[in-house]
């Protein structure tokens, strides 16, 4: 259960930056890229720390994790975007951040809904 917390409390951490940078973006404003590597420093690990969860473990949040996997998918783009210059799509900073937010939510009802 403890590393359920860790991963929740990364995921955490990592959409407080996600939330920041959504609004400038939203904004049409640059977004800072040490604000986006850190974002992924958070997320990351713990999209790799639930992987490890759910192969040695059962029952397992595998709906989270394909929701997390489709919001990294997005936010592959989004960065690769953003490091070369490129405009960054509204729809697909929402749609980013709606399926980590999805994500989220079924991990969270995962750990504390049983």
């Amino acid at each position: 259960m403890n590393t359920l917390y860790t991963i929740i409390g990364l995921f955490a951490l990592g959409a407080i930056i996600g939330i920041y940078l959504l609004t400038l973006v939203l904004q049409d404003k640059e977004t800072p890229k040490a604000a986006a590597f850190v974002h992924g420093l958070f997320v990351v690990p713990a999209v790799i720390m639930l992987i490890v969860y759910i192969t040695k473990n059962t029952p397992s949040p595998v709906e989270s994790l394909v929701l997390f996997i489709i919001a990294a998918l997005g936010g592959l783009v989004l960065i690769y975007r953003d490091l070369t210059g490129k405009k960054i799509p509204k729809w697909l900073a929402v749609v980013h951040g709606l399926a980590a937010v999805a994500g989220f939510a079924f991990l969270l009802v995962f750990t504390f809904g049983h």
